[in-house]
C-alpha cells in the first residue's frame, strides 16, 4: 500500500473542478479514495480497481444521481491510498468506512459481538457456558448465536439432555454436596462424585456431536444403553436413560423448523421502504437455526440494493468470521471480489449464492418477510418518536424537535457507592451505547450531598465534551439536558453550564409535585415559572420514561457498584494471594480481619501457605499496621 500526498489546490474551489485536478496525478492502480469537504471532514470512502478511471467519473458536471450531486459539490479535496489488488481495497474501504463513518456512505450502524457456547478444554469435567469476545481461553467454540437469549435456550437444553455443569472451576473446587442444579436433573454433579470423569467425559462429547447437528448417533446409542442398563436390572439408570432420551426428543420437535441441506450459512435478506433499509441475518449452524437480529443501516432515498447489500456484508464481516455459504436475497455490486475476500479471511472457500428455488430460497423468503415487518415496526416507531419529540419541543419552547435528550440522575446510599448515570434518547428511541455511567470521585463531597454530585458529573460530562467535540460538529452534543431535580437541581447545573460557556444548551428539572405522585411532575427552567403537563400528555409519558430509564440505569450501576466492595476483603490486595487461596484463609480464620491478626506460625498452618508466602501475608498487615 502506498498513501498519495494531498495536491494543495485553490480552497475556493469545490465540486467537479476540484476533483478534475487530482486527475493527471492517478494512474491505474487499485485503490481507496477519500472525498472531504471543506473542514476535511471525510465524505465519502469508495474502492476502484482503476483509482483513474473511477474519479474521473466524478469530474463530470452532470448526470449524477441527487445523492452523489450533492457529495460532488461539497468536496474541497481528496485523499488516495494505492493497494496492490482490488480485494485489498475493498477490506481497506470498509475498514475506513467503518472507522470513519463518512457522511454518503451506507453505514452499519450496530456492531455489536455475537455470543458462542464454549466447552472448556483444561479440567477434568469440562464446563459448558456462554463466550462472548475474544477466544483467549482454550476449549471448542461453538456459534456464533443471534443473541444472548438464543444462547441461553440451548444451553439450557444442552442441561436437560447431557446434564453438564455450567458453575465456574471456583465454585466446583468449593462444592461438598449436590447443588440444585442436580436437584432440578440438569447436572450430573461431578463435583460432589456423582458420575465419574470417563462417563461425563462421552457426556462431553455428546453435547459437541448435538452442536455439530450429529443428534441421531447420540439417541441410537442412548438407547442401547438404556436397553443394556434395563436387561441388567439396573432400573435408576435405565430411567435416567429414559428421561434424557424423551428430552432430546423435545429438542429435535421444537428445532422442526431447521433446514435439512443447509449445514452452515448465514441467510441475508435485505428489505428497502423510503430511503430506509432492514437487513435480516439468520445464523444457520450444524443444520440447526442459531437465531436471527436486524439491522437498520445508514440509507439514502437513491442508494439501490446491490451497493447496500455489499456495503452490510463488507462491514458486517470486517471483523467476524464469515461462514461457508452466505446466502443473500439480491445480487451485489461485486460478488467475486467479495467472495475472494472472504475466502482469504476464512482461509477456505466462502460462497456468496442469490437462490431462486429450492429450500435456500424459502429461506430467503422467510428472512425477506421478517425484515419487510421489523422495518414496518421500526418506521412507525421512528414516526410515533418524531411526534413526541416535536411534542417535547412545543412543551418546552425548544426552536426545533431535539435530536439528542441527555438524562442524568444519581443513585447513592447515604452517601456511600454513590454513582452518576446519564442516558440519551433521540429520533429512533433510547441510544443505549451512548449511556454513560460516573463513578463520583469527590471526596470533599458531603455524604448525600447530591448538588454537589451532580456538579461532578456534569463537569466530568462537559469538560468531555469540550475537548473531543469542541465545535459541536460530531453530533454529541445535546439538545436538551433532562435534570432530576426542581428549582435547586437547576440552579446548580446553569452554574456549571455557565462556567463553561454552554447556557444555551436547554435545561429542564423534573420534579414531583408536591404529593410526589407520577403523572403531576412540575417542569423547572431559569428565569420561568415551573409548569406541568396534562396529566394524559404523551408528552408527559415520554418524559416520565425517560426519567424512569435514567433511575433504573443508575440504580443499577449502585447496586453493581455496591456488590463489587461488599464482596471485596483486603486479601484482594496482598501479592501472591489468588483466589483459591483467599478462601483457604477465609475457611481457616473465619474473616479477613482475623488474618490480618494471625501470627506467622498460625499462617504456615494453612493449607496450600507456603511459608514464603506466609510472611507476605504477615508483612503485608503488620507493615500497614
Amino acid at each position: 500500500m502506498t498513501d498519495r500526498d494531498n495536491i494543495q489546490l485553490p480552497r475556493e474551489l469545490t465540486g467537479h473542478e476540484v476533483i478534475q485536478g487530482y486527475l493527471k496525478t492517478l494512474d491505474s492502480s487499485p485503490g481507496v479514495y477519500r472525498m472531504l469537504d471543506g473542514e476535511s471532514r471525510v465524505l465519502y470512502v469508495g474502492k476502484a480497481r482503476n483509482l483513474r478511471a473511477r474519479v474521473s467519473s466524478y469530474a463530470r458536471p452532470a448526470g449524477h444521481s441527487p445523492r452523489i450531486a450533492r457529495m460532488i459539490s461539497n468536496t474541497a479535496s481528496m485523499m488516495f491510498l494505492t493497494t496492490r489488488t482490488e480485494t485489498e481495497a475493498l477490506l481497506l474501504e470498509q475498514n475506513l468506512i467503518k472507522q470513519l463513518k463518512p457522511k454518503f456512505n451506507v453505514l452499519l450502524r450496530d456492531d455489536k459481538s455475537f455470543p458462542n457456547i464454549l466447552v472448556t478444554a483444561e479440567h477434568d469435567f469440562p464446563q459448558i457456558k456462554k463466550h462472548r469476545g475474544a477466544k483467549k481461553e482454550k476449549g471448542s467454540y461453538y456459534g456464533p448465536f443471534a443473541s444472548a437469549g438464543a444462547v441461553n435456550r440451548t444451553l439450557n437444553q444442552l442441561q436437560r439432555v447431557f446434564l453438564l455443569r455450567d458453575c465456574s472451576n471456583a465454585m466446583f473446587e468449593s462444592r461438598t454436596r449436590p447443588c440444585l442444579q442436580f436437584q432440578i436433573k440438569r447436572c450430573s454433579a461431578p463435583c460432589v462424585g456423582k458420575i465419574n470423569p470417563q462417563e461425563y467425559q462421552q457426556t462431553v462429547r455428546d453435547a459437541e456431536k448435538f452442536l455439530t447437528g450429529k443428534t441421531t448417533d447420540i439417541q441410537a446409542r442412548l438407547a442401547a444403553e438404556m436397553s443394556a442398563a434395563s436387561d441388567a436390572m439396573e432400573f435408576e439408570r435405565a430411567a435416567a436413560l429414559r428421561d434424557r432420551i424423551k428430552a432430546l426428543t423435545q429438542v429435535q420437535t421444537a428445532q422442526g423448523i431447521n433446514p435439512k441441506n443447509v449445514a452452515e450459512a448465514d441467510i441475508i435478506a435485505l428489505h428497502m421502504d423510503s430511503g430506509q433499509a432492514c437487513v435480516q441475518v439468520f445464523f444457520i449452524r450444524a443444520n440447526q437455526n442459531w437465531g436471527n437480529r436486524d439491522y437498520y443501516p445508514r440509507v439514502g432515498n437513491d442508494v439501490d440494493a446491490a451497493e447496500v447489500l455489499e456495503a452490510f456484508v463488507g462491514q458486517f464481516y470486517d471483523t467476524r468470521e464469515p461462514p461457508r455459504q452466505l446466502i443473500l436475497s439480491n445480487e451485489i455490486e461485486n460478488p467475486d471480489l467479495m467472495a475472494d475476500a472472504l475466502t482469504g479471511k476464512l482461509g477456505r472457500k466462502v460462497e456468496l449464492i442469490v437462490p431462486q428455488r429450492g429450500e435456500k430460497a424459502e429461506l430467503i423468503d422467510s428472512a425477506l418477510r421478517n425484515a419487510r415487518e421489523s422495518l414496518a415496526r421500526k418506521m412507525a416507531e421512528t414516526a410515533t418518536q418524531a411526534r413526541l419529540m416535536k411534542g417535547v419541543a412545543e412543551a418546552f419552547d425548544l426552536p426545533n424537535p431535539p435530536e439528542r435528550i441527555e438524562v442524568y440522575d444519581n443513585s447513592h446510599i447515604q452517601g456511600a457507592f454513590a454513582v452518576g448515570a446519564m442516558i440519551v434518547a433521540g429520533a429512533e428511541g433510547f441510544m443505549k451505547n451512548q449511556y454513560r455511567k460516573f463513578n463520583i470521585r469527590g471526596e470533599e463531597l458531603t455524604p448525600g450531598d447530591d448538588f454537589g454530585m451532580m456538579k461532578e458529573v456534569l463537569t466530568r460530562r462537559f469538560k468531555r465534551l469540550k475537548k473531543e467535540d469542541p465545535d459541536r460538529k460530531e453530533g454529541h452534543w445535546p439538545d436538551l439536558l433532562l435534570i432530576d431535580g426542581g428549582a435547586g437541581q437547576v440552579s446548580a447545573v446553569r452554574e456549571i453550564m455557565r462556567e463553561f460557556g454552554v447556557e444555551d444548551i436547554p435545561m429542564v428539572g423534573v420534579a414531583k409535585g408536591l404529593d410526589r405522585d407520577a403523572g403531576k411532575e412540575e417542569f423547572h427552567r431559569t428565569g420561568k415559572r415551573p409548569f406541568a403537563l396534562k396529566h394524559n400528555d404523551p408528552v408527559l409519558y415520554f418524559v416520565q420514561r425517560m426519567r424512569d430509564e435514567a433511575h433504573r440505569f443508575a440504580i443499577g450501576t449502585h447496586r453493581a457498584k455496591r456488590s463489587k466492595a461488599v464482596g471485596a476483603t483486603p486479601l484482594d490486595n496482598v501479592p501472591g494471594v489468588g483466589a483459591a487461596r483467599k478462601r483457604a484463609l477465609l475457611a481457616h480464620f473465619g474473616s479477613a480481619k482475623a488474618v490480618s491478626r494471625a501470627n506467622l506460625s498460625d499462617l504456615k498452618a494453612v493449607e496450600g501457605v507456603s511459608g514464603a508466602l506466609a510472611e507476605k501475608i504477615y508483612d503485608y498487615f503488620h507493615e500497614r499496621g
